[in-house]
Formats: structure tokens, C-alpha cells, sequence
């Protein structure tokens, strides 16, 4: 038998597992790196999260990737050199990480990498006759794996795809194993480059679950804030946005877009909401004269309502529950401020209070799913339409 498969079964039948997470978002801020041992799997999944850090990208390396990011038509020869360097690069930072935590390579037994999203085209926006729901991470998984030794699961979202899912959100399997709680119904609300959040039923029944993007989080922030300050990559703390006030005849223009009235689930991303979209808002708005912290005001409560309103219709039966924020969007006080107005509620909190640094939490979700395709079994989510395939997902990778 082939060395590696006898290594890999050997994990599988250890007693407790430790699996490197990793989470590259659309914010491009930096690699997140979560080092967590599982024991068990399924709903008696036990998970310790040992070490966290987020690596640092430098400036070339953001305006690299944004310049093959969410855009129609690139240099395919980038996308092709970029493939295999962010693989190549991730690696390096794993073993940084490592060094930096006095952790031995061999001490470590799968990494799960996500990748770098460079374009997310589900059907609902690229409407092309018989074309399937798509999408690409890249960031090659055997390059991690021979970089650093370890074994590699990667591009976890194209089984979600084949089997009849968009490829997202996937937080739905983690949240669902690692945070429900019998008796209290409670939303996993992760607002990143685009917003998403999971409905977690009290009564811990599958085919109540919910899962689904909102529209943006940080993703249109993120962009207005480089454009007007190069070198600026997010309004920290909403310093700029609570400067201005928002406009309501802009406000209403950005929530003009079809993707509102689509049916949950569903999924976006920047392709869809970007600064050309912002330019066309307010052209339709005439609010071409707004300050920029008007318009950052704006797209700040744009982001809230978007999540507010999607909360309010998506579980529009339930009308007791928890709130559990994580993602940079946490760290936005006036973001915060204005959801809990909106759904006018207290009770929002972030994951720290479940055990999980809320920055840290994408990247050990897809720890999690790595755990799940070693070990675990199926996991019935019921109706199909809800778009959550009940699947094992990531492409294994040997290290030789």
C-alpha cells in the first residue's frame, strides 16, 4: 500500500487529531491560521482551539490578487502563476507559524485550506443557459502539502457544487456540529467581505436549519475606503462612517438589486456588489455629491439593513434567539450599533463566548470539515432545495 494512504488512515484512526485550519478572505487583510486538535466527530465533535494567528500580507501581495479578483476578464497567465504561488506562499506561512508556536511539522497531522476566492458565479447572476453553478479558489493544495510536509485537504466548496449546492455559505456544517445548543435557538451571524449567517434550531432538528448569504458585509466598505485612502485597507472602528450621516435616497438605490427578492438560500459576492455598483446607485439617486463619510455611513447602515432584513424574513417564525457575531464586521461598532437597532435586540455577542476567538472562526469551520471527511458520517440535512448537500468535501493532497 501506498505510504501515504497507510499515513493517512493512521490519522483517521487516532483518538484525538490535530488539524491546521486555514481562511484567505475577500478582505485580503491576511492568512488566518488556526491550530486546533478534534477528538470525535459529528455532534460529539470536541474541539480545543491550541494556537491562532493571522500572517500578514504585504501590499504586493493584495494588489496581486486584486487585480484577478471578482473581475470578468483577467491575464490567465496571472491566475495560472498565482494558482500555484499562493499555494507555495500559504505553505511558508504555515511553517512561519509553526516555528513561531514551537510546533515540529510532523507534530501536525492535515492542514484544510480554503484558498483564495477569485470569482464566485452561481447561476442566480451569471444566467447562462445550461451552466451549472461555479466558482474558484485557488492556491494549490499539493504545493502546500509539499511545502510543508503535511497532508492537504482543499477546495472544499466544489463538492457542495456538484452535488447540487452554490459552493456557499459552507459555515453551515461547522456551526451546526461545533454550536448548537438544545433548548436555545441561536444565529451564527459571520459578516465578512459578504454577510452570511446559520439558524441553529433549539429543538437541534437538521431540517430546520438554515444557511445563507445576506449581501455585503465589509465588501463595499472595504473598496470605497481604498479608492479615497490609498494605503487604508477598512474604516477602523467606523471612524470615517460616524463622521457623516447616511442618505436615504442612496440607501434605497443600493437595496434596488434583484438579489434581494431571491428566495433563501442564495449567494453573492463582490462580483455583484462593488464600486461600479456604488457609481450606479448613486447616479440613480443623484447623490454624486455626497461626502465620503456620507457614503460611508451609508454603506455601513446598506450592510445592516441587508443583514437585518434577511434575519427578519429568513426565520420570520422564530422570534427567540441569540445572535453570535464573527468576522472583521465584528469589530465595527457603529455596523453592531445599527443591527441591534434594526432587529431591536440586545442579545448579540460574538463566538468568544462559545469557546471560539471570532476571528479565528471561518478558518477552524473549515478545520472542522476536514475533521468530518476523515472521520464522520453522514449528516442528513433534508430538502435539497435548502442547499445544503449532505457531502464530505476537500481534495487530498500528498506531500510525495
Amino acid at each position: 500500500m501506498n505510504t501515504n494512504i497507510q499515513h493517512l488512515f493512521s490519522i483517521t484512526e487516532k483518538e484525538s487529531r490535530r488539524i491546521i485550519g486555514l481562511m484567505s478572505g475577500t478582505s485580503l487583510d491576511g492568512l488566518d491560521v488556526a491550530l486546533c486538535e478534534f477528538q470525535g466527530h459529528g455532534l460529539n465533535t470536541q474541539i480545543t482551539l491550541q494556537k491562532f494567528e493571522t500572517m500578514p500580507y504585504s501590499p504586493d501581495f493584495k494588489e496581486n490578487v486584486k487585480s484577478i479578483f471578482s473581475k470578468r476578464q483577467v491575464d490567465l497567465e496571472k491566475v495560472c502563476l498565482l494558482n500555484a504561488f499562493i499555494g507555495s506562499y500559504h505553505g511558508q506561512l504555515i511553517l512561519e507559524c509553526l516555528h513561531n508556536w514551537e510546533i515540529d511539522p510532523s507534530e501536525v497531522d492535515i492542514i484544510a485550506s480554503h484558498g483564495q476566492t477569485i470569482y464566485h458565479a452561481p447561476a442566480a447572476q451569471h444566467h447562462q443557459p445550461g451552466m451549472p453553478n461555479a466558482t474558484l479558489q485557488i492556491g494549490d493544495g499539493d504545493h502546500i502539502a509539499v511545502k510543508t510536509g503535511i497532508i492537504t485537504l482543499s477546495d472544499f466548496r466544489q463538492k457542495h457544487i456538484a452535488a447540487g449546492g452554490e459552493g456557499a455559505p459552507l459555515a453551515v456544517y461547522g456551526d451546526y456540529l461545533l454550536f448548537s445548543k438544545k433548548g436555545q435557538n441561536r444565529i451564527l451571524l459571520n459578516v465578512g467581505g459578504i454577510a452570511n449567517f446559520t439558524f441553529l434550531p433549539g429543538d437541534l432538528d437538521t431540517k430546520k436549519i438554515f444557511s445563507t448569504d445576506v449581501g455585503p458585509g465589509n465588501t463595499l466598505m472595504d473598496a470605497y475606503v481604498q479608492l479615497h485612502y490609498p494605503g487604508t485597507y477598512y474604516d477602523a472602528n467606523a471612524a470615517i462612517a460616524l463622521q457623516g450621516t447616511y442618505s436615504q435616497p442612496l440607501l434605497a438605490a443600493l437595496l434596488d438589486h434583484p438579489f434581494f427578492e431571491l428566495p433563501f438560500p442564495k449567494t453573492t459576492g463582490p462580483e455583484v456588489f462593488n464600486l461600479a455598483y456604488l457609481a450606479q446607485a448613486q447616479e440613480k439617486s443623484k447623490t454624486q455629491h455626497l461626502s465620503v463619510p456620507d457614503v460611508m455611513a451609508t454603506l455601513n447602515r446598506f450592510s445592516a439593513t441587508g443583514i437585518c432584513e434577511a434575519i427578519t424574513k429568513g426565520i420570520a417564525q422564530e422570534k427567540d434567539f441569540e445572535i453570535f457575531v464573527s468576522g472583521g464586521g465584528m469589530h465595527n461598532p457603529l455596523l453592531l450599533s445599527t443591527i441591534k437597532e434594526l432587529l431591536g435586540t440586545d442579545k448579540i455577542r460574538d463566538t468568544s463566548e462559545l469557546g471560539i476567538l471570532p476571528d479565528a472562526k471561518e478558518a477552524v469551520l473549515f478545520a472542522t470539515l476536514a475533521n468530518e471527511t476523515l472521520v464522520g458520517d453522514h449528516i442528513d440535512f433534508g430538502y435539497s432545495d435548502r442547499l445544503v448537500p449532505s457531502v464530505h468535501m476537500g481534495k487530498i493532497s500528498f506531500p510525495s
